[in-house]
């Protein structure tokens, strides 16, 4: 006859439980933390790709005088590059200064200025606008941010959530 405590090899549900729960505490803060932390970085990725494209304008005009005859491969910019369908985070397109309905290779381009914008997939997310005189803004509502020329481009009001970059 054998004598003795046994030993207990199994969780019970109340242990498993408890570890679901705390699992799923974890889960409920991890994962909207990391949604954050990559819509961040997309967005920093089109500032610099702004900024790098307007780099490149600088330096066309620098040769040519003028941003004529300037295009970006592909039309619109995709980032991340080569992405599609529903991975697509932004497209940056490059347009004439004078009227935006215009690229740079166009013939009926004036060429003495641009705007960029970058139009963000995600509505959470901002979107940007860049012009060559100067203007650097971003709002998350797209409608917002209008540009039928260079001298009315605005991402809107501080109100309607303007911001500057």
């Amino acid at each position: 006859m054998k004598i003795g405590l046994s030993t207990q090899k199994a969780f019970t549900l109340i242990e498993l439980m408890v570890v679901v729960v705390i699992v799923a505490i974890f889960a409920a803060i991890a994962i909207p933390s990391y949604q954050q932390y990559v819509r961040r970085a997309s967005a920093a990725q089109a500032q610099q790709e702004i900024q790098r494209i307007a780099s490149e304008l600088e330096r066309w005009k620098s040769r040519n005088f003028n941003y004529l005859g300037f295009s970006t491969i592909p039309d619109p910019s995709i980032l991340p590059v080569n992405a599609t369908g529903s991975s697509i985070r932004y497209r940056i397109t490059v347009r004439d200064g004078e009227n935006t309905t215009r690229t740079l290779t166009n013939n009926a381009a004036a060429g003495q200025s641009w705007v960029i914008r970058a139009e963000g997939t995600d509505t959470n997310n901002f979107n940007f606008l860049m012009t060559s005189m100067g203007t650097r803004c971003k709002n998350k509502t797209l409608a917002n941010i209008t540009a039928n020329n260079i001298t009315d481009a605005t991402c809107g009001t501080t109100i309607t959530g303007r911001e500057e970059w």
